[in-house]
């Protein structure tokens, strides 16, 4: 057995920035994918946006459907092994979405991007949090989701200078990170495993992305469908019944997907629930955000992606300072304050912005605020959904979390579809925005449920436990 990696040694500290480079990564992918919708709607001219948005919602379907499967198989196999095999085929798969010659190829390479991302994500969090002191973890969460929030700053403004040379560089950017990252990790990273941890349920994560994917499905093509349609009712119910068949097998399998046992614990259930409402407004913000710049106000991608920067860059500043406050005041304190505040920015948008062009005293205040909301939210969300749980369960509970997060964000991602696509006019954004501001008040609303975030904690395993190898 290794030492702990305790202190400020060399070793825990590449180990926390290979960690947080694989977060930073992955979610810089998804925002610069964003900014770049404005020239895949060029190079892929004979789709609608509605074809289009399965670039989004492909990846987002998947990693939900694979992440919970995969935090169990990390916990079992190892932690830096999952870690290390979801950041190769995260790296592979970018480079084969830069090569994709069709709309096609590319939605099935991104579909692999997701696969590896689902590896790397619950093991990421599942990582860290063992390198920090019980006192320090909250901080750490608050760090873990900054990541994020500082890929988000960086993704439009970064985007928009890639695509200058071709959509197919916001994919390239990935690998020379990639292949640093797995280099280090090699070494810095310290192997945890939980000996006690059964298979993961596989047949249970393809009902869950069928099930998700027929709801976004029906969502997306609703307009062009007809909503009352035989084909998007039947989605619909396709998904109504892949809902029972999980909740079934979660009560019947030893290892099902989402795990009652988790799911028993309040605070938990509610850090999950308002994670998917939360993140349907957050994924309907980035969308509607990039193609209201591009396409109302005839912003180039470039200068829509500086515009959009500066409420990432608030999102990721708050978001240290959100995780302490929460470890200070609770949870769902102050995530419901952050939800307020990103509720508010939706409420903003929706009302202040016109067809002319008014960033300075419209655009750019309501992203401030909401900017700022999400910081403060992000943090509490991740920490109500995983801190309550033993270290042998961080990886689990986080693999969760996480797939709350793609389903909210497929969800917002596909109404938003939905909306533009049928009339893509300053009242259909002003639609988008309030069904931003409602997802993220619904959200805060669901963290105010949560009194204890520490009340009821999932025993651990008997056998052998979570051991560092």
């Amino acid at each position: 057995m290794a030492p702990p990696l305790s202190g400020t040694t060399p070793r825990r500290g590449w180990s926390i920035a290979v960690v947080l480079i694989g977060v930073f990564v992955s979610s810089l992918d998804l925002f610069i994918v964003n900014i770049a919708f404005p020239d895949l709607e060029r190079a892929f001219p004979s789709a609608g946006l509605s074809d289009l948005s399965w670039v989004l919602s492909a990846y987002a379907i998947t990693f939900a459907a694979f992440l919970a499967p995969a935090g169990r198989w990390a916990d079992r196999a190892g932690r830096k092994r999952a870690y290390l095999a979801g950041l190769v085929l995260f790296t592979l798969a970018s480079a084969a979405c830069a090569a994709a010659p069709s709309l096609g190829a590319l939605v099935a390479a991104r579909t692999l991007q997701a696969v590896g991302g689902g590896l790397m994500l619950p093991s990421s969090l599942g990582l860290l949090l063992p390198l920090f002191p019980p006192h320090k973890r909250g901080a750490a969460v608050g760090l873990w989701s900054a990541m994020g929030g500082a890929a988000a700053a960086l993704g439009p403004p970064v985007g928009g200078l890639l695509v200058q040379a071709g959509w197919q560089w916001v994919f390239l950017v990935n690998l020379p990170i990639g292949v640093a990252a797995c280099a280090v990790g090699v070494w810095a990273l310290r192997e945890i495993r939980d000996e006690s941890s059964t298979s993961p349920d596989v047949l249970g994560a393809l009902v869950l992305a069928v099930t998700v994917g027929a709801v976004v499905a029906a969502i997306v093509q609703g307009e062009s469908w007809g909503w009352t349609s035989g084909r998007v009712l039947g989605m619909f119910a396709l998904g109504a019944l892949g809902v029972v068949f999980s909740a079934v097998r979660a009560v019947r399998h030893p290892a099902p997907v989402i795990e009652p046992a988790i799911l028993r614990i309040r605070a938990v259930a509610l850090a999950n629930v308002a994670t998917v409402l939360f993140f349907a407004g957050f994924g309907a913000m980035i969308l509607a955000s990039v193609l209201f710049l591009t396409g109302l106000w005839h912003h180039s991608v470039l200068r829509s992606g500086l515009e959009i920067a500066p409420g990432p860059l608030m999102a990721a500043v708050c978001a240290v300072p959100g995780g302490l406050l929460a470890t200070k005041y609770g949870n769902y304190v102050v995530g419901f304050a952050g939800s307020l505040l990103f509720a508010v920015g939706g409420v903003l948008w929706a009302t202040a912005t016109a067809t002319d062009v008014a960033y300075v005293s419209a655009f750019l205040p309501a992203g401030l605020i909401a900017g700022a909301g999400a910081g403060l939210a992000l943090p509490s969300l991740s920490g109500a959904a995983t801190l309550p749980l033993p270290p042998e369960r961080f990886a689990t509970g986080t693999a969760l979390v996480s797939m709350c997060r793609q389903v909210g964000l497929a969800l917002g991602a596909a109404v938003v579809a939905a909306v533009l696509g049928a009339r893509p006019d300053l009242g259909a954004f002003h639609t988008a925005y309030f069904f931003m501001a409602v997802c993220g008040l619904t959200g805060g609303l669901a963290l105010l449920g949560i009194r204890d975030s520490a009340s009821r904690r999932v025993p651990a395993p008997v056998a052998q436990g979570a051991s560092p190898r």
